[in-house]
């Protein structure tokens, strides 16, 4: 299945050469801090946009995999990184970038006890301390369906839960290593269920390739099994093949379909749908956090205040009409 001869890519698929002075800035800064970003490791498209943007996905415990996804250009082998310091990094690198949004990912630890959801969690409360104003978005492996590092994540308290079912059920074997479709559904499912439980505004999110041999109907069933488990968001996108070593492209979908595919989803219920043939998890993802109008207007009023020398009272609220009301600066 992997020997079939590249594919050309159609007109449509057209991404950004990475440049300008926020991509230049970003990447010293995650060399400088011994970052890995999934952006370079998972051969990005959007890479150039985002970073421009000042906008990235931070990869947290290493860059090895203990899986071997067909889709992934992340390596795979046997782990040996292990740096409780990484977490502090990460947040000083938000901070520093003053980022309006972060999502943190990682590879797949199945070496590790609990998979890695204490980095998670210590990732997310550092961002919290250094940069509150920062919306945290966290992108996690299915822990193997365990409950309890997923409750290590959720009770750190991130703005959106990602996991990503990625392709349909029948195809989910030569697709996704050790990772079953049923037990995605319910980390989902359990995350929203915990979320409800402590209170917390999180929202749940999932991603969806196309492009690697299902049917529409087959598409159409994942989108309604997602919104069966309460998923929020939903981001769809064209599957590339990575390098020859990767499942191939059975066929790349127009921009059309994209659209008609984001109506569908939308019809169901999600809150927010990113469709289109370059979305990837990440993309745009700081447009989708839970207040976000919220956010970005206490961040619009804190940078100016800093700009004054004086600091912002880190909560805004909503009045009467419904307009975001910021926080009133401290003395």
């Amino acid at each position: 299945m992997t020997d079939a001869p590249a594919r050309r890519h159609p007109e449509w698929i057209r991404s950004r050469i990475p440049s300008g002075e926020g991509y230049r800035d970003l990447k010293q800064l995650v060399r400088g801090l011994t970052l890995n970003t999934v952006c370079e490791e998972a051969l990005c498209p959007n890479l150039g946009e985002c970073w421009d943007q000042r906008t990235a996905t931070i990869m947290i415990l290493g860059d090895v995999c203990t899986r071997a996804c067909g889709f992934c250009a992340v390596e795979t082998g046997r782990p040996t990184w292990h740096d409780p310091e990484e977490p502090l990094r990460a947040a000083q690198a938000v901070r520093q970038m003053g980022l309006d949004h972060v999502v943190v990912t990682s590879v797949a630890r199945d070496d590790l006890p609990d998979g890695g959801a204490s980095a998670f969690a210590e990732t997310i409360r550092q961002i919290r301390r250094l940069a509150p104003t920062t919306g945290v978005e966290v992108l996690i492996p299915d822990f193997d369906g365990h409950e309890a590092p997923l409750q290590v994540v959720m009770d750190a308290a991130p703005d959106i839960l990602d996991h990503n079912v990625e392709t349909v059920e029948r195809l989910q074997r030569p697709v996704r290593k050790r990772a079953r479709y049923d037990r995605s559904l319910q980390v989902l499912e359990r995350a929203r269920a915990m979320a409800r439980e402590s209170g917390a505004a999180v929202h749940t999110k999932s991603s969806v390739m196309v492009g690697l041999g299902e049917s529409r109907a087959e598409l159409s069933q994942a989108f309604a099994d997602l919104r069966a488990v309460s998923c929020d968001i939903l981001t769809i996108g064209q599957y590339l093949r990575p390098t020859p070593a990767h499942l191939p492209v059975d066929r790349y979908y127009h921009p059309d379909e994209f659209a008609e595919m984001r109506a569908e989803a939308l019809a169901l219920g999600f809150l927010h749908v990113e469709s289109g043939p370059l979305v990837r998890t990440s993309y745009h993802a700081r447009d989708q956090v839970p207040d976000a109008a919220r956010r970005a207007v206490e961040r619009s009023v804190a940078a100016r205040l800093a700009a004054e020398g004086r600091r912002v009272l880190p909560v805004a609220t909503v009045d009467a009409e419904g307009r975001v009301v910021p926080s009133a600066p401290a003395e």
